[in-house]
């Protein structure tokens, strides 16, 4: 691969290891973190240290920003958009898809390429193909970068729209913070009963990975927006629901993620819809 010139702002645990990865692919890094001491490994091993964020970004012709938030985007950048002009930023910072699409428009008036990212990966992931990075924005920026990109992960580019990548990739968490939060009131219901969370993890790493194998049967469902040959119906599901509630006051834990469901299912059989299947609750989440 031919050396590049690439910045990178921001050196917390996943931006540390963007740079370092960098580095071993042998392009020319230079980085900047407000605490610059962060950056002192990353110099070691051959990176140059910014002292200024308009040392950092004047330095490369591509800036990879990956930073606290939208709002810190902001403020590292607002002061310097005169040297980021004619340059490419890719946005690596967790936004929501407004923020992404704002920050496009952004880069759009400054005169900057912008692309915007979302890392489906742990930092010790970086590096390997079972590491995914979202891609949406300019396709041409992608185009030119992706030797770049690739040497961080598997690329997927999602289409011009800049917020469709931030979009799958708080989505796709959503779905992870629950099930993760699913593991963890069952381990806590154990408990009460001395079981341990390494026995509890033993039983549920099956279970749960074979019923994702519904998603698409599910999904089929949620298309055709027909919910009425249910394998078991809301009211059944409710009553499962109110069990898993009791048990769960029983053992001592706390019944929180129970209840939210019991809420979506409630709404949906007061609306009339208690013979329906529980992917009804669908409607009562998405937009509209």
């Amino acid at each position: 691969m031919p050396q590049e010139r690439v910045t990178v702002l921001g050196l917390g645990a996943m931006g540390g290891v963007l740079a370092g990865s960098l580095l071993d692919a042998g392009h020319a890094v230079t980085v900047w973190n407000r605490t610059a001491r962060r950056a002192e490994p990353l110099v070691h091993r051959g990176a140059t240290g910014a002292a200024t964020v308009r040392y950092a970004v004047t330095a490369s012709p591509v800036v990879v920003a990956c930073l606290f938030d939208h709002a810190s985007v902001h403020d590292t950048l607002e002061p310097v958009a005169d040297g980021l002009a004619g340059r490419t930023l890719i946005n690596l910072t967790t936004t929501t898809p407004s923020e992404a699409r704002e920050l496009a428009g952004w880069a759009k008036r400054h005169g900057i390429g912008y692309l915007d990212g979302a890392i489906m990966a742990t930092p010790p992931m970086i590096g390997a193909r079972e590491a995914s990075i979202l891609y949406s924005g300019s396709r041409d920026v992608f185009d030119r970068n992706q030797p770049i990109l690739d040497g961080w992960a598997t690329s997927t580019y999602d289409g011009e729209d800049p917020g469709i990548a931030s979009l799958y990739d708080l989505a796709l968490l959503s779905g992870m913070y629950q099930m993760f939060t699913g593991f963890l009131h069952g381990a806590a219901m154990v408990r009460s009963a001395g079981v341990s969370s390494a026995e509890f993890a033993r039983r549920a790493t099956p279970f749960l990975g074979a019923m994702t194998a519904a998603f698409a049967a599910q999904a089929e469902v949620l298309d055709a927006g027909d919910y009425s040959d249910p394998p078991q119906s809301l009211t059944w599901t409710a009553t499962a629901l109110d069990t898993i509630a009791r048990a769960s006051r029983e053992s001592g834990a706390d019944p929180a993620p129970i209840t939210v469901i019991q809420k979506l299912v409630t709404d949906q059989i007061e609306a009339g819809h208690g013979d329906e299947d529980l992917d009804r609750i669908f409607e009562g989440l998405r937009a509209g």
